[in-house]
Order: structure tokens, then sequence, then C-alpha cells
């Protein structure tokens, strides 16, 4: 009996000590989480927030100082191109008009007096060319005649006499031709003097007068009928009576932060949900890229800044809507996400998997024999390699990690795409960050649930 019971003893001792060193071996290890490479449909997504815009829209300012007469829509109204939308108080240029035109038809009715005293002054020339002609013919026949003593010299003197007088009113009628040219020249210069006054007038009474550019919505109205309006001056802006907005195109300009603007492009598809309309989904298109950064802080482009070099940037990003509703709104606060990349049934790890490991580190490492060494390529010592820890072994909870560098593509929100480096169905540590972050190649581990790391 006393042998039996020894040998008991024993056998609880063995058991006993067994036991202690399994459980002694297994506190050394690192708790992790594992994982499995996995095929899934991934897309990298560039989230922006920013605001409602029409395409298409025009601050219809003041072009003239005066008071609102006639307001002719509302907030909210659809009208027509050339439509008139508001009309100021335009007495005084009326008149100005009305006098420019006045003054313009008395300088026609100058020029056609002119025109007539040119006629007649041609006809009288006409008349003093024939009189002169026949006075030349007289004094030469009659010169001939006295020559010869044929006729008195009482006779000859009054030929002379008489050419003469056809000659002196043969000049006086260029004269008159040279007059009456010079007054209908000057009554042409008063018609283009009173023409160009009388279109300057015009267009300062067309400037009461506002018509609508083209079809559109009133989206912005600030001033009420019976308001005096000014023109801007230099620096100073002038007041803007109204803003029309082209609603047919809707877009939304967000603001994409610099490190990820450079993943967008043209045509890229989007999904636009504005705050004050839940659970809608608008979808669109990338149209439009700014080129320069705006300082986050101001709102002003980096081009028209003298500082903040160092301040975080954003840049323009428009996204044009593809079926726009008309109970969108211009300034309606919105969020767009930029699908930049797409990749379907990729080979794809979840992103915290990933590690960054110095080639030196890896090269200190101590692997167990069964681990396949890690190839560093044409690495220096001082690389950063991207990798991922592998679990390999027998099947069981306890594996050793093998540090694989790996190659990425597109990166979800939660996972990412690898191009080389692992196959679907490997085993990989995925957690928790605290082990991964020191984690050293060829390290024995042992696999436990997720609550069961997080309590230890």
């Amino acid at each position: 009996m006393k042998k039996v019971i020894l040998i008991v003893l024993a056998v609880l001792v063995i058991g006993g000590g067994i036991v202690y060193l399994t459980l002694h071996q297994d506190s050394g290890l690192a708790a992790v989480q594992d994982g499995k490479v996995e095929k899934k449909d991934l897309a990298s997504i560039v989230s922006a927030s920013g605001q409602i815009k029409p395409k298409t829209y025009v601050n219809i300012g003041a072009n003239a100082m005066g008071k609102i007469t006639n307001l002719y829509v509302k907030e909210g109204d659809h009208v027509k191109a050339g439509q008139l939308l508001a009309r100021l108080e335009n007495v005084q240029p009326a008149s100005d008009l009305a006098a420019m035109r006045a003054q313009l038809s008395a300088s026609r009715n100058d020029s056609a007096a002119a025109d007539a005293t040119l006629n007649a002054a041609v006809l009288d020339l006409d008349r003093a060319k024939a009189d002169y002609e026949q006075k030349k013919l007289d004094y030469d026949r009659g010169k001939s005649l006295y020559d010869q003593q044929l006729i008195a010299k009482s006779d000859y003197d009054s030929r002379v006499a008489a050419f003469q007088m056809s000659k002196s009113q043969l000049a006086q009628a260029n004269a008159k031709i040279l007059q009456s040219k010079a007054q209908r020249e000057s009554s042409e210069g008063h018609i283009q003097q009173y023409s160009a006054q009388m279109r300057r007038a015009a267009d300062v009474l067309s400037k009461t007068d506002y018509t609508a550019p083209y079809n559109g919505v009133i989206t912005n109205l600030p001033v009420r009928q019976g308001e005096t309006v000014v023109m801007g001056i230099q620096n100073a802006p002038g007041s803007t009576i109204m803003t029309l907005s082209d609603m047919s195109v809707v877009t939304a300009e967000v603001k994409v932060d610099e490190t990820d603007v450079v993943n967008v492009k043209l045509g890229q598809p989007a999904q636009v949900t504005i705050d004050a309309m839940p659970g809608r989904i608008f979808p669109g298109h990338v149209t439009e890229i700014g080129e320069n950064a705006i300082l986050r802080s101001t709102g002003v482009s980096t081009s028209q800044s003298t500082s903040g070099d160092q301040e975080a940037k954003d840049f323009k990003v428009v996204i044009t809507i593809d079926n726009p509703t008309e109970d969108l709104r211009p300034g309606l606060s919105t969020t767009a996400k930029i699908t930049t990349a797409k990749k379907d049934n990729a080979i794809s790890i979840p992103i915290q998997a990933l590690v960054s490991r110095k080639v030196a580190d890896l090269q200190e490492s101590k692997p167990n024999a069964k681990v396949q060494q890690v190839s560093f390529g044409n690495h220096k010592k001082d690389d950063d390699i991207q990798g991922v820890f592998v679990l390999t072994g027998p099947a069981g909870k306890k594996k050793t990690a093998e540090f694989r560098e790996v190659k990425t593509g597109v990166y979800g929100n939660t996972d990412v795409e690898i191009t080389d480096g692992l196959k679907e169905g490997d085993q990989i540590i995925v957690g928790p960050y605290r082990v991964l972050r020191s984690l050293k190649n060829a390290t024995r581990v042992k696999i436990e649930k997720p609550e069961a790391v997080k309590q230890s």
C-alpha cells in the first residue's frame, strides 16, 4: 500500500512539473491576434467637406448710383434670359438722352441745310464759269478788234471790265464752294459728336435697368425697393443687388487635404451627402481640381499670401452632381467621398497588420532554424522595410512570427491590397499594436482571442 502511494505521489509531482514548465514556457510568449489573408473588394476614398454651389452664377452689382424704384422679382423666382429684374431712378439719365437726341436731330437738320447750300454754291460756280468763258471770248474778240482799231476804246474798256468782273465772280463762287464744304464737314462733325454723346446717355440710362443674362433662379436678394445703391470705386466694392444662379448644373465645392489631393483625378466618381438632407446620397464626378493651395486658417491662396508656409493647406476640388434635384440650394453644407482607386477581388489584409522594420534590426534577429530567412534584396541596413508578420509552424496556438516584406496597392478604409509577398490563406498577426510595434523576427508567440489579449 505504501508503495502504491509513493508511485501516485511521484506521478503527481512529475505531472505538476510538466504543467509548471508548460505554463512557465507559455508565460514568456507574446500573446497575439491572428487573421487570414483574404480576397476583398477594395476602394480608396478621399473625404472632404464644403458647400453646394451652382456651376454658373453671377452677382448683379450696381452699375450706377441711385434709388431702386422697382424690384420685379423676389428670392427663389425662376427667370428667363432678358427678363427685367430691377430698375433704378432714371429721370436725369432719361432727360440727358432726350436732350442728346434733340441736339442730334438739330445737327442733322444743319447738315441737310449745309448740303443745300453746297448744292446752290455748285450751281453758282457753274454759272460763274459759263459767264467767265463768255466774257473771256468777248474780251479776246474786243482786244483783237481794238488792236486793229476797228472799235472804240470805250467799247474795249467795257469788255475788259466785264471780263475782270466775271473773273472775280468765278473766284467768289469757288470760295463759296469751299465755305459750303467746311460748313457741311462741321455739321457732320456735330452729328458724330452728338451721336457719341447720345450713345453715352443711352448707356447711362440702360444701366438703370437690370435684366437676366441667362435663365436661372434668384438665390440672393439683399436689397429692398427704395434703397439707394452705389457702384464700386477703386478698392471699395459696390452694392450687390441680387445673385442669379443657373441651377441646371449644380456642384459641390470641397476642400481636400494636400496629402490626399495627389490621388484625386478628373472624372473620378464621388458620393455627395448634405447635412440638411440626411439619408440621401447624390452621385457625381470630379470636374475641377485647383492648382493653388489654400491656407486652411485664412482661406487665402498661397500665391496671394506672404506668410504661413508651414500652415496646413487644402486644395479646391469641384464635383459636379450628376442628377441635381430642385431642392438643392447654394450654400448647403456637404461632404463628398471621392473614390480615387478601386480593386475587386484583391488579396488584402487589415491595415493594422502592416509594420515597418529596419534591415539592421531584422538582421540582428536570431530566427528559428525552421523559419525561412527574410530576403532583403538591395536594401541597406538603415532602410525601412514594410512587411507583415506571418505565423508559421505546426497547427496549434503556438507559432513563430516570421517577418515578410510586402508590396501594397489600393488602400481601403480598413484593409489594404497586397500585390506581392503574401498569398490567399496565409495566417498573419493583426494585433495588438503594443505587441506588433516591438515584435522581433522569428519570435515565438501564442495565439489568443482578442478578449484574452485585451485582458492580459
